[in-house]
């Protein structure tokens, strides 16, 4: 079993999204994390799939994605050919005899303290899914209120993979 990640890029109409992830749920595929937004053409979406499975399912989800109506373009997005980042808001409680700690445990990270409250910060730390996890790790013994975290999201490195719409 293994991870990988798509990189679809999609007409922006209503229920696209629905549409893509519809498939997956349809077909009984996993979403491990998806992340969507407009790009810089306001008429293109890309949605940030990371699916897992054995070869043959993640070479069939690969197939049914692009035969999808609205898809555009789909790329699959390799940790050494590609810049993958997601965002994660964790929210800790930290009394005053804490908050030096896990500080300079967020200064290790570059995370930023986005909130403080008298017993708990909020802080974002931006990366890759390994450092956010040791990031998670690194927070062990503290405790953890609540946490969000985007989806994965990716380019392609270079203009290999660069699509342009008509």
């Amino acid at each position: 079993m293994r991870k990988q990640v798509l990189s679809i890029l999609v007409e922006n109409t209503p229920s696209v999204l629905s549409h893509v992830a519809g498939l997956f749920s349809r077909r009984g595929y996993n979403i491990d994390s998806i992340s969507a937004g407009v790009t810089a053409d306001p008429r293109v979406t890309r949605i940030t799939i990371v699916t897992s499975g054995d070869e043959l399912i993640l070479e069939q989800i690969e197939k049914q994605v692009e035969k999808l109506e609205d898809v555009l373009h789909v790329v699959l997005l390799y940790p050494e050919a590609s810049v993958q980042r997601e965002l994660m808001l964790v929210k800790v409680a930290a009394k005053t005899a804490d908050r030096q700690t896990v500080l300079s445990i967020s200064d290790i990270f570059h995370g930023k303290v986005v909130d403080v409250t008298h017993d708990s910060m909020v802080i974002e730390v931006t990366g890759t899914q390994d450092k956010l996890q040791s990031f998670l790790d690194m927070l062990d013994g503290y405790e953890i209120l609540e946490l969000a975290r985007t989806g994965l999201t990716g380019l392609t490195r270079g203009l290999d993979d660069v699509y342009f719409v008509d």
